[in-house]
């Protein structure tokens, strides 16, 4: 209910969110609970307790509501409901309970652009034919000759437009089976506030908010017209009052922007609390183009009052261990370097020290499932497994974002690796056989030892505050935080040398004497 607390959590004036470390949740992939090969509720639920010993403040979890699946579940049918294979509304308020209990907060990740096309609102406008109120809570519109109304293009590929029987024609800025909904329309604005208060009811602590950025179209653009409208800001502001109804409650933007000053408008005090930081995960691995992204993100976010976000991956993106190993160890949606070699000792070394990077830096940072186990982008799923729509939608062109939603491997040492008793909805590679997480515990210098070491030094001395640059050289990146950690990422060709310090706190791989090897992370207590 409004103002109420959450058991198990620890209220903060300033906003738990803002030092926050962050475990994303892909349902599907994460563990199985009934043996069918899907994850569930049931299977997260029973490894609560392996978060909590990871060290993660709170979970966001991708869509776990009712869909086809035609966009892994970004095609939402109802918003105010459980999917049946990941379980039942009890049960998700069952897993907020728990969580709670093991002072993990949840977040869920609520889509406002788009529904699913068989969700009862766009069968209605079907139904109603052209002209009619429930077409208005949509962009339908008559075409413009034999064809669609304007030449826009669909994030996924192929025309942003699909035409109905009857001949008007709706928009779609991904998939067909996700129609767009109008936001000029009062109807669809109540309808999400309403979802908002729905799950604040239930215990939720945030709303990551999807594809942020593009509620807002203006069909009358010769041009694509329909990112980062000042519009936008109006439904944003709304969002949070509702939000702050509830107290300690955080909105989450998903904003793809190079604009930084129009980035910055999101995060006024009146509109969400943060945003990924998705120029830091697009960075390529060299000294000059990190420490540009955190300077420029560090001067966009502290003038506000913002708290920064750190990512290094997510289910849209290519795996750490992957990228880094390859030549050019940038990331972008239009070229994921698919098939692109790879040199998977040295990716993992970096990810490793990219790792503890991001987690020194101020501000919240996100882990990604798998992330902590250090595994690898596959790229060799069989194309008729393949569910990404990407895949489709490119005409077989581009592969997709199945490789790094691949479900993670627990136990054993062959495959469903203790995910599932079935088989798993998509295959994982035998060589996943000692990269399981009963594997890693056993091993003090495992990817997953790092993590949990990393994330308990984080919770105790890092997190929010500032940092101040140490000069060490070109190829280095060194900073000292407010808690006296001194943070040092090699990422020149030659070993340096560690600056004046007390002790050793974590390193991401063995030093050299004093010496700090190249692509390793140190952190120091000074």
């Amino acid at each position: 209910m409004p103002g109420s607390t959450s058991p198990g959590t620890i209220q903060n004036p300033d906003g738990w969110w803002r030092g926050a470390s962050i475990y994303q949740v892909y349902l599907r992939s994460f563990a199985d609970g009934n043996g069918d090969g899907t994850g569930d509720l049931a299977g997260l639920r029973a490894r609560l307790p392996y978060l909590s010993k990871l060290g993660v403040d709170a979970i966001w979890l991708n869509p776990w509501y009712p869909s086809p699946m035609a966009d892994g579940g970004y095609d939402v049918a109802d918003y105010r409901n459980i999917e049946p294979v990941f379980g039942t509304l009890a049960e998700a308020e069952k897993l907020i309970e728990e969580a709670h209990d093991l002072g993990i907060r949840t977040i869920v990740d609520v889509v406002p652009n788009h529904g699913s096309d068989q969700m009862v609102w766009f069968q209605e406008a079907l139904e109603a034919g052209p002209g009619s109120e429930a077409r208005e809570r949509f962009w339908f519109r008559p075409g413009n000759g034999d064809g669609p109304p304007n030449g826009w293009k669909s994030i996924f590929g192929g025309p942003a437009w699909t035409q109905v029987p009857d001949g008007e024609w709706y928009l779609h800025l991904f998939a067909p089976e996700q129609p767009d909904f109008n936001w000029n329309n009062p109807a669809v604005r109540e309808e999400f506030l309403d979802v908002l208060r729905f799950w604040f009811d239930r215990g939720v602590d945030g709303i990551r908010i999807d594809s942020a950025a593009v509620l807002v179209k203006d069909l009358d653009s010769v041009e694509e017209s329909y990112t980062d409208h000042d519009g936008v800001h109006e439904i944003y502001r709304e969002w949070r009052r509702i939000a702050d109804e509830y107290g300690q409650r955080v909105l989450i933007g998903e904003v793809w922007l190079p604009d930084q000053e129009r980035f910055a408008l999101y995060l006024r005090p009146d509109e969400m609390h943060t945003a990924f930081n998705f120029a830091f995960l697009a960075s390529p691995w060299e000294p000059a183009a990190l420490r540009d992204v955190i300077d420029m993100t560090l001067a966009t976010h502290v003038p506000i009052g913002a708290p920064a976000t750190w990512v290094l991956s997510n289910h849209d993106v290519t795996r750490p261990a992957t990228r880094f190993g390859r030549a050019d160890t940038s990331f972008d949606h239009g070229d994921r370097k698919h098939g692109m070699p790879s040199d998977f000792e040295l990716g993992t070394r970096r990810a490793r020290a990219a790792a503890l990077l991001a987690m020194a830096l101020p501000g919240s940072v996100y882990v990604y499932q798998g992330e902590e186990l250090g595994l690898w982008e596959v790229e060799d799923i069989p194309d008729d497994l393949r569910e990404d729509p990407i895949w489709a939608r490119s005409g077989h062109t581009d592969p997709g974002r199945d490789g790094c939603r691949v479900p993670l491997p627990w136990s054993g040492g062959e495959p469903p690796f203790g995910f599932s008793t079935g088989v798993s909805w998509l295959p994982q590679p035998a060589g996943w056989s000692t990269m399981t997480v009963e594997d890693q515990l056993a091993d003090p210098e495992s990817m997953l030892s790092l993590y949990r070491a990393a994330l308990g030094i984080r919770r105790e001395r890092l997190g929010d505050g500032v940092m101040a640059w140490l000069p060490l050289g070109d190829g280095v990146l060194a900073f000292t935080r407010d808690s006296g950690l001194i943070c040092v990422v090699n990422l020149g060709s030659q070993p340096v040398r560690l600056p004046p310090h007390e002790s050793i706190l974590l390193t991401s791989g063995p030093l050299d004497g004093d010496l700090l090897p190249t692509d390793t992370t140190a952190w120091l207590s000074s």
